[in-house]
């Protein structure tokens, strides 16, 4: 006879599919648990009251919507957000256990190929990214593996790399890690950016390139990528140095193409030989997820490419990190496929409309100096008058947090650190209804900050600078 034992039965709260620490947790329990919080307690916690207690302190983060400091994007449809949390376990780097992933990688680069202009887009290669920071990593290291291949190992020379100072950090640490000498021209009087004659002025034999930014972190101007390309040609023929030109497009590539369908930037010139973008920025996707796309395969030194054989094919891949999310990139080929051309021209016309009327208003306070409109990125920056003594952009940016927004104060760099601003950065999900609060919400606190004696804070009160 076969004797059956009865088991006790499982709380409720512990069905679960098997979590071995679950446990009941009592409602009230999170306002009276206190664990260590800089090491790791002896026992686990209630799944209930961990959750309870890490979503308690994170309402003191800001509000990510009205966030006027990042590129980054902070709003989805639910459906995108649906789809990232199914496909939040898979990781991008297992191409043979998660082929549709890679196969939706796959049709993003096609997809970026053609909005750029690709000569031929069979012979285009390119790879997702954690972020725009790594694919300038990795084309910058193209740019040196390339130039190396020019000349005999045996021969002492230091590269370089020709940008502008208003260049994002990680192209600065590109020349720190892999020992390349940042050639960094910087601001001077009204001009703000790269221009082609101090492009071409800077590079010699030893350049491995330049990169030209289409759309400055610090302005949102665009740099005049065909007329570097053009002084670059003219170069060429004067000299024989042949210097690729990289295209920083992290905002500007995902702007352009709508937009400003006219301006050659791309593939379209010749001297381009490479393109990086934030897939997270104007992309419309969460972070973090970026690209980069070189012209043709002669761009990529094979040295430097890892062939993954998946389901009969081959995929390549170049890229710093190995394992990291697909989710973003699933998230990626969802928004390209949702929106097509019509629905990102109308996303981005959206946001730049935004950031005229929001520029437009703060001109027309009469206490502020536009240095860009958001007529090129819908980002725009912005300082005091001349004749306004009482208050300066670090006292704007610390009054309008105190009601939420968050729009960040900083000074330009080398040569023109004398002038601090205001940067207001636009992206999908900032309405017009928010940016009329905005504008009433500084027009309230004009009043008060006139009546102020002098300024109150300084550049060393600053909350941040974030790209």
């Amino acid at each position: 006879m076969v004797l059956h034992r009865r088991l006790p039965r499982r709380p409720p709260e512990a069905a679960d599919g098997g979590n071995p620490f679950a446990t009941v947790a009592n409602p009230a329990l999170a306002r009276q648990v206190s664990s260590p919080r800089d090491a790791l307690a002896e026992d686990p916690v209630p799944a209930d009251t961990a959750w309870q207690l890490v979503h308690d302190e994170l309402m003191l983060d800001g509000n990510a919507r009205l966030n006027l400091a990042t590129f980054v994007t902070t709003w989805m449809e639910p459906q995108a957000t649906r789809l990232m949390a199914e496909c939040v376990d898979k990781n991008m780097i297992d191409k043979d256990e998660y082929p549709q992933t890679a196969e939706f990688e796959r049709r993003c680069v096609s997809i970026l190929a053609d909005l750029w202009h690709a000569p031929d887009s069979a012979d285009v290669i390119g790879c997702s990214t954690t972020g725009s920071s790594e694919a300038c990593m990795l084309a910058g290291l193209a740019l040196k593996r390339r130039w190396a291949a020019r000349h005999p190992a045996d021969e002492v020379r230091r590269p370089n790399l020709v940008m502008g100072i208003n260049v994002q950090v990680c192209w600065e640490k590109f020349c720190n890690y892999w020992e390349v000498e940042p050639r960094l021209v910087p601001m001077e009087g009204d001009r703000l950016h790269l221009t082609a004659q101090e492009a071409a002025a800077h590079c010699d034999e030893n350049t491995i390139g330049v990169v030209a930014v289409l759309g400055s972190t610090f302005d949102g101007s665009y740099e005049p990528v065909a007329e570097i390309a053009a002084a670059l040609d003219a170069l060429q023929q004067r000299t024989g140095w042949d210097i690729p030109l990289h295209v920083d497009g992290a905002s500007g590539a995902m702007i352009a193409p709508f937009l400003d369908p006219d301006l050659e930037w791309d593939f379209r010139l010749d001297r381009v030989v490479s393109i990086n973008t934030s897939g997270h920025k104007y992309g419309l996707v969460y972070p973090g997820v970026g690209w980069v796309l070189w012209r043709d395969r002669d761009a990529l030194p094979e040295d430097l490419v890892f062939n993954v054989n998946y389901l009969g094919g081959s995929m390549p891949t170049f890229a710093l990190n190995f394992s990291r999310p697909g989710a973003e990139v699933v998230a990626q080929y969802y928004t390209f496929f949702r929106l097509g051309r019509a629905g990102f021209r109308a996303a981005q016309q959206a946001s730049r409309d935004v950031a005229l009327h929001l520029s437009g208003g703060i001109a027309a306070t009469g206490r502020f100096r536009l240095l860009s409109h958001g007529d090129e990125l819908p980002v725009f920056a912005f300082t005091t008058n001349p004749d306004v003594g009482a208050f300066n952009v670090f006292d704007v940016s610390r009054r309008l947090r105190e009601r939420g927004w968050l729009v960040p104060a900083y000074t330009f760099p080398a040569n023109r650190t004398d002038l601090a601003v205001l940067r207001i950065v636009v992206r999908n999900g900032f309405t017009r209804d928010l940016a009329d609060l905005l504008l009433a919400d500084l027009r309230r606190l004009l009043p008060e900050l006139q009546a102020q004696p002098g300024p109150v804070h300084t550049g060393g009160d600053a909350t941040g600078f974030h790209h």
